[in-house]
């Protein structure tokens, strides 16, 4: 498997670009406004899109993406996310009122999107070998964090979590994890924005690390704009031994 970043940032302006992965040439996790910077090409090639959680920095493309080049394309492209999330895009973004509902465009019968539920722990096998199974993720909203699987090896990426012990339970079980994605979204001056809003700080980072059994490769992800090097600073001093490293956009991930 190959995963390449193309944003992973908590915020836009100038370069900075909003959750979303590429792994291999046809699947999406997450698809936030870093999917922008696909060629038609590469967008016309997405097969699967796995979502994390319906907040708009995390689905924002999927619209455009759906108008673009849904007519180019002789099969739906498929949304995986958990029937609550999936429920929310419904009501919410996909209700001709906000978005057309792509389920019905052309027809029923020929759609350009359709709908996978996915559940913790369950895998949904791609072909060629590669899993995505979804892993418990503790946030304002349902959501879920991914194992990305190849068969060799495993990358985690959370999603947008906060203190969450059933993800060690999953995450610990992992023969074959090379890479984990986790994300920080403020820093510890504003720790109590951090748990109002269920998003993870460096003191709780570091509490949640506590708990991982493996040694993983750790990149940090989901910093507010102007904030990331603060973060970054107070991570390496609460947990120095785990060598945390700062994800960048285009990043490239192989395992």
């Amino acid at each position: 498997m190959r995963l390449r970043i193309l944003g992973c940032s908590g915020g836009i302006g100038g370069e900075l670009r909003t959750t979303s992965m590429l792994l291999d040439d046809d699947v999406l996790i997450d698809a936030g406004t870093g999917v922008g910077d696909l060629s038609l090409q590469q967008l016309a090639q997405i097969d699967h899109i796995f979502v994390t959680h319906s907040h708009l920095d995390h689905v924002t493309s999927i619209p455009f993406l759906l108008d673009t080049v849904g007519f180019q394309r002789d099969k739906p492209i498929t949304l995986h996310a958990t029937q609550e999330t999936l429920d929310i895009l419904s009501a919410h973004l996909f209700n001709w009122r906000m978005w057309p509902d792509f389920r019905q465009i052309p027809d029923t019968t020929a759609p350009i999107l359709r709908y996978s539920p996915v559940c913790i722990g369950e895998p949904v096998a791609l072909g060629g070998g590669r899993y995505v199974t979804p892993l418990p993720a503790n946030h304002v909203v349902p959501a879920v964090g991914y194992q990305l699987d190849s068969g060799r090896g495993s990358l985690v990426f959370t999603g947008d979590t906060t203190t969450n012990p059933p993800l060690w339970d999953f995450v610990n079980k992992i023969k074959g994890l090379k890479f984990l994605i986790i994300e920080s979204a403020v820093s510890d001056g504003e720790r109590e924005l951090a748990i109002a809003s269920k998003h993870l700080c460096p003191g709780l980072l570091a509490d949640e690390l506590a708990s991982l059994e493996l040694d993983p490769a750790i990149y940090v992800t989901h910093f507010k704009p102007r904030e990331a090097e603060l973060i970054m600073e107070q991570i390496a001093a609460r947990v120095p031994q785990r060598r945390a490293r700062m994800l960048q956009q285009n990043q490239l991930f192989e395992f």
